[in-house]
């Protein structure tokens, strides 16, 4: 039947069968296609609201293997619609469905408006749970957009760098920018603003070669921080796979977020960025059965989040949450399934992304309880032909103790090591075994040595969003989250921080001369150890954060970047800038194999040597030393591809870096071998050795407390 004859046959008449795929809503010129899953429903209804906010509502009536779908002729691009949806409310048998609750389309494509905290925003009756609740919820909650996909990408395509030669910036699209004075006002703290000239340049000439956005798919506020006058910042609360979050657009929320997000990316890749997702998929933002029903709860609360498993068989409707957010999505369940890998192959070919990193990634490889590698999220991302290829990191645990899972993630996947972090922050406080600092440094192979992975797999960090900022790290012994209202309880007390003497902030200028410097050894370790360093946003220039090591719910100042000069840690941004560079210029700083031990070329040094300060190699007892608290690590030159000028074979330079965390200064005698018989510092965080200095076999060097000094052969 034509549109023509549809359309004659009255308004009630105005939806087509449509198909049920692809789910979501599936703009054309002609109709608008929509297709929701909810299996055990009875009925839906397609809600569509005007300027004024009026609601429509069309039957969907077509059903294909519990797909409710139709399309609808004389749709436009910037639509806004839900779904209501009825059936049984039969909590303790895991069914929910109320048609007086608006839901958000899990597969739209971006996302007008946000909730309010309101009662009406709840499946259930507040005073008696069992009982459905009858208030209508649309005007306390957002709405889906219909999204016209098209978009000029002239050139753009992947990057595809290698891991090796990565560096990984992680960053939050509203904080970094908020407070940048070279940034057009209008565009602080959204994908234009981050797009900014003044922003990707500073990004390039720091080094950096992939930005790690914090979440960026559409995200709600808990209710109860909205209550409290505070927001989720972090975003780690996500409800809509598909949709870029509308708080970071430039463009209005009728789907201008889209454009807005695509031009971030083709800007970026301009610069030679490529751009990573944090993504939530372990949870979402309907927390527990108590919290609001904003989606999922209302289409297929049974499927979608995992249940405690009954002894004795039959159904048990409690959640069983291993995310600490009051649900678990079930990635077994094959819609929930679904949905996963469309929406990241949608974020790849569609918004050209380069890579994700899962946020709590242990929760989905659970099949029932257990931990399972062979689970089918990990099997179906390692065949798919397009995410097989992109850049994939995982956070290897989840709350529960089985879930803690550093080094035991399968193949291609990388890993956020916080072995490394624990590691690094211990030894610039003195308190390290000098075993395992050499371990990390070296990119922890007792990790990822043992099943084909790389050092590169070891995603190595000091910091990241959660936690201290390098800043805090080096000024406070306990956490400051005061401003968050809980009384202290959030945020961890495993810091491993060191303030130096004076808790916060301080006018004592040794005090500062001392943290400006741990933090320059502690940027300067991270960008030279072998492995892919990820830098939190403003480490480099000294941001902080007032002591809080939780700032989840911080949207102001104590998160926002601070752009200023005034006090900003500009020796530390020189560091980081130098190593970074050291790094990108020098194969031997980014090794392609795990170190051997022997001579990367006939008659040549070994690849690898660790200094004794005496000058000899270190020993089995030196290991053991708990005292040690100085040791040198001797890179050998990599041959290099490119020929000399008379075909020869060349290599790349070899450095030798020496590492001091005692609180006195060490004089260290330089190996009298051919390794190096004369080499040049290129970098120190030691004031009375400064860069160009020259050294030779056989004689001393004296290296200042607490310094990291980089030679290279000359």
């Amino acid at each position: 039947m034509s549109p023509q004859q549809w359309s004659a046959l009255g308004e009630r008449a105005q939806v087509w069968p449509g198909r049920e795929w692809p789910l979501g809503a599936t703009w054309k010129p002609d109709c608008t296609n929509f297709a929701v899953y909810a299996p055990h429903a009875s009925r839906v209804h397609l809600c569509l609201f005007d300027e004024s906010d009026r609601e429509t509502r069309h039957e969907l009536t077509e059903r294909t293997l519990g797909i409710w779908h139709g399309a609808l002729p004389d749709i436009r691009p910037g639509q806004r619609y839900g779904y209501r949806v009825d059936g049984p409310w039969d909590p303790g048998n895991g069914f929910r469905f109320n048609p007086h609750k608006l839901l958000l389309d899990p597969y739209g494509l971006a996302t007008s408006g946000t909730i309010i905290p309101e009662q009406p925003i709840y499946g259930a009756r507040e005073d008696d749970p069992g009982v459905r609740d009858e208030t209508d919820s649309a005007a306390y909650t957002a709405r889906s957009v219909v999204v016209d996909p098209s978009f000029d990408w002239e050139d753009d395509r992947r990057i595809a760098r290698r891991w090796r030669d990565t560096v990984i910036y992680e960053l939050h699209v509203k904080g970094f920018t908020k407070l940048h004075d070279r940034v057009p006002e209008r565009l602080r703290g959204t994908y234009a603003g981050l797009a900014d000239p003044a922003v990707t340049s500073y990004l390039r000439d720091l080094g950096v070669t992939a930005v790690e956005l914090l979440p960026v798919q559409q995200f709600f506020s808990e209710p109860a921080l909205l209550e409290r006058d505070l927001a989720n910042y972090w975003g780690y609360n996500t409800i809509s796979y598909f949709a870029p979050d509308a708080s970071y657009s430039s463009a209005g929320d009728r789907g201008g977020q889209v454009d807005d997000f695509k031009r971030m990316v083709k800007a970026l890749h301009r610069e030679g960025i490529e751009v990573i997702l944090d993504v939530v998929y372990n949870h979402t933002a309907e927390a527990g059965p108590d919290g609001p029903t904003l989606s999922f709860r209302g289409l297929d609360d049974r499927g979608f989040y995992k249940r405690v498993i009954p002894e004795e068989g039959g159904f048990d409707d409690r959640y069983w949450d291993v995310t600490g957010c009051g649900n678990t999505v079930d990635a077994w369940n094959p819609l929930a399934l679904r949905l996963i890998l469309d929406s990241l192959r949608y974020w790849v070919t569609e918004m050209h992304v380069d890579g994700f990193r899962f946020d709590l990634m242990s929760a989905l490889t659970r099949t029932g309880y257990e931990v399972d590698f062979a689970c089918a999220l990990l099997i179906a991302i390692d065949q798919d032909p397009i995410l097989r290829h992109v850049k994939l990191i995982a956070e290897p645990w989840d709350v529960s103790m089985d879930g803690y899972l550093v080094g035991k993630m399968p193949p291609p996947w990388a890993e956020w090591n916080d072995k490394y972090r624990g590691t690094v922050r211990d030894f610039w406080r003195g308190a390290a075994p000098i075993h395992a600092v050499a371990t990390r440094l070296a990119g922890s192979s007792d990790l990822y040595a043992d099943d084909g992975r790389s050092a590169s797999n070891s995603i190595n960090f000091v910091t990241a969003h959660d936690g201290f900022t390098v800043r805090d790290l080096v000024s406070y012994d306990g956490k400051h989250n005061e401003a968050n209202g809980e009384e202290g309880r959030d945020g961890t007390d495993d810091n491993r921080s060191w303030n130096h003497g004076v808790e916060g902030e301080t006018d004592d200028a040794g005090i500062v001369a001392l943290r400006r410097r741990q933090a320059a050894n502690l940027m300067a370790t991270l960008c030279l150890s072998n492995g892919v360093p990820m830098i939190t946003a403003g480490d480099e220039r000294g941001r902080t954060q007032g002591g809080n090591n939780n700032a989840y719910c911080q949207d102001n100042e104590i998160s926002w970047l601070d752009w200023r000069p005034d006090d900003a840690w500009l020796d530390v941004y020189e560091v980081t800038k130098a190593a970074l560079r050291l790094r990108r210029e020098h194969p031997a700083l980014r090794q392609r194999h795990w170190f051997e031990g022997h001579p990367t070329i006939p008659g040549g040094p070994k690849d690898l040597a660790w200094l004794h300060p005496s000058g000899r190699l270190m020993r089995g007892p030196d290991w053991g030393d708990g005292g040690l608290r100085t040791l040198g690590m001797f890179m050998s030159g990599s041959p290099l591809r490119e020929p000399g000028p008379q075909g020869e074979q060349r290599v790349d330079a070899s450095f030798l870096l020496w590492f001091n965390a005692a609180d006195h200064a060490v004089e260290v005698d330089l190996p009298d071998n051919d390794w190096v018989r004369v080499g040049d510092v290129v970098l120190s965080t030691d004031p009375d050795v400064p860069e160009g200095a020259r050294v030779e076999a056989g004689t001393s060097l004296r290296l200042g407390a607490r310094t990291v000094v980089v030679v290279r052969s000359a």
